[in-house]
């Protein structure tokens, strides 16, 4: 016997889908959404629709833009000599947040992991590779997470720049082996960044 309404599972089961996010969950949010006003309902649902239709990546670091280029890339006071690699558009969130970054990213869009079938192709490699050809980047700073598959990706990156003129490092300090970076806390991230090491 159903418990909700057709559109109440329905709701749920779209809450579910999320990242983190339980039957219990789901079910608190989809009540807090019942309780909205016709008119706050409304505004949270064309917030949904904006964000997907207007929501685009970075054409040179993958980032999240509404243009063609991100807002880190097109500031001027960004040191363009300086590229920190990271996973995710989430993971610039979190350097940023320290404050103490002052180059530009490159968003990989995942990492190489064989057991799910991705490869150095499936990730944006090729695309670092040709920004580092173009001479102006001095330094690669690897802020991939510190798990297995983030560790090998890391590797993979500096065999692939070894031969350019380059500074390669990975941030290490203060990091806790196998976490991720959006959980990680502002002070650690900047010692993290201040204790880079050198991998090439």
């Amino acid at each position: 016997m159903a418990v909700y309404t057709k559109a109440m599972e329905q709701l749920i089961s779209h809450f579910k889908k999320m990242p983190g996010i339980g039957q219990k969950s789901a079910e608190r949010i989809a009540f807090y959404i019942l309780k909205l006003s016709k008119e706050d309902a409304s505004a949270f649902a064309n917030a949904i629709l904006k964000v997907n239709e207007t929501i685009k990546y970075c054409k040179l670091c993958g980032n999240l833009t509404e243009e063609n280029l991100c807002h880190i890339c097109k500031n001027p006071r960004r040191d363009p000599s300086i590229i920190c690699v990271v996973e995710d558009p989430k993971d610039i969130l979190a350097i940023e947040k320290s404050g103490q970054f002052i180059g530009l990213y490159h968003v990989l869009f995942g990492v190489i992991s064989p057991l799910d079938g991705i490869g150095p192709d499936d990730i944006r490699v090729k695309e670092l590779i040709a920004r580092a050809k173009e001479g102006t980047v001095k330094e690669i700073i690897i802020a991939t997470d510190s798990d297995t598959e983030g560790e090998t990706t890391a590797l993979y990156i500096a065999e692939e720049l070894k031969n350019f003129k380059l500074k390669i490092t990975r941030i290490a300090y203060g990091i806790p082996v196998g976490s991720n970076l959006e959980y990680v806390d502002q002070a650690t991230l900047t010692k993290a960044l201040e204790g880079r090491r050198t991998i090439k």
